[in-house]
């Protein structure tokens, strides 16, 4: 099949795209290659995939209507998975314009250009971050997420309101998912794996918020990948009593602290930590959990990597890509 994956020289967009185009796919990546972090491992992303002969890079903005409306329409594409999106919840006080930007212009821009050119289905990611100051546990899709705690979460939240109204208004099939502290190989620098490893190895100290009393639900990037191959499949239902809209979330449903967290990466790194306790951050949530129900009724597949597993895998990829 023809995809167009967003955002392939990210984390996910990466490794889904290196999924599909295992299996024989064609993909079209486009990427803007944002400073955020590291564009250096930004482009060794986007270098494997070029091993496949199935893949076409482009850099695109999606602030860019016209570019974007021009590349949608050259891909012809069967499914999109719109992966793009400028993450972290305490980089949105930082540079709030950068989000409104890029995940509520940019999502708008494809979507006019998905109008245009309609797919068979139309799959964007969203976050555990908009069912903010959500009491329940474990967070379900029914939930009320009118309180998001970050602009971050605003802006995805925002998202899924304007694709639902596309969903709606041009019958385009879409799918959201809300995923759930995605991790593993090839991960962002901006994640707490990443620094909490980086740290420990070069016997830094680490920074835990509230006291390491924070609740997050992991999903290894090879679930959370399998997970979206899976709903690529299962369109939302399409009548014309209600939109062909659907949210899904992507996570394991099984939540850990991280006091426990931490004490897992100084056993796949064999060091212990130098602790420095600061304050909750302003946007982030004590806790997230994810129902699984409707994921595995949809597509018979639930996340469950073990935690201690996953980590060991990325320990083992920072040492041999930064030879630490």
């Amino acid at each position: 099949m023809r995809f167009l994956v967003t955002g392939t020289a990210g984390f996910i967009g990466f490794h889904l795209a290196q999924r599909l185009l295992a299996e024989g796919h064609t993909v079209v990546g486009l990427d803007g290659f944002t400073p955020y972090y590291d564009l250096a491992l930004k482009r060794r992303r986007h270098e494997i995939l070029a091993g496949f002969a199935g893949f076409t890079a482009r850099e695109v903005m999606l602030e860019d209507a016209q570019l974007t409306a021009e590349e949608v329409a050259q891909a012809q594409a069967e499914i999109v998975v719109h992966l793009a999106a400028q993450a972290g919840v305490r980089y949105s006080a930082e540079n709030p314009r950068a989000y409104i930007d890029s995940n509520i212009v940019g999502s708008f821009n494809l979507l006019e250009a998905l109008r245009r050119q309609p797919p068979r289905h139309f799959l964007v990611a969203s976050t555990s971050s908009v069912y903010g100051a959500n009491r329940q546990q474990p967070f379900e899709e029914r939930h009320n997420t009118d309180q998001p705690l970050s602009l971050y979460a605003a802006t995805k939240k925002a998202t899924e309101a304007v694709a639902f109204s596309y969903a709606d208004l041009y019958r385009l099939p879409t799918t959201v998912m809300r995923l759930f502290t995605v991790y593993g190989p090839w991960g962002r620098p901006d994640m707490a794996l990443f620094r909490f490893t980086r740290n420990i190895i070069a016997g830094e100290p680490i920074e835990v918020y509230g006291a390491g009393k924070q609740m997050r639900d992991f999903t290894y990037i090879d679930d959370a990948v399998e997970a979206i191959v899976r709903l690529c499949a299962r369109l939302p239902e399409r009548d014309d009593s209600r939109a062909p809209y659907q949210v899904v979330n992507v996570g394991g449903g099984r939540p850990v602290g991280l006091d426990e967290f931490i004490a897992i990466v100084e056993d796949a790194v064999g060091r212990k930590a130098l602790r420095r306790d600061v304050p909750m951050q302003p946007g982030d949530v004590p806790a997230t959990a994810a129902s699984t129900a409707v994921l595995e009724r949809l597509t018979g597949f639930k996340p469950a990597t073990p935690l201690r597993e996953g980590v060991r895998a990325f320990v083992s990829w920072y040492r041999d890509y930064y030879g630490a």
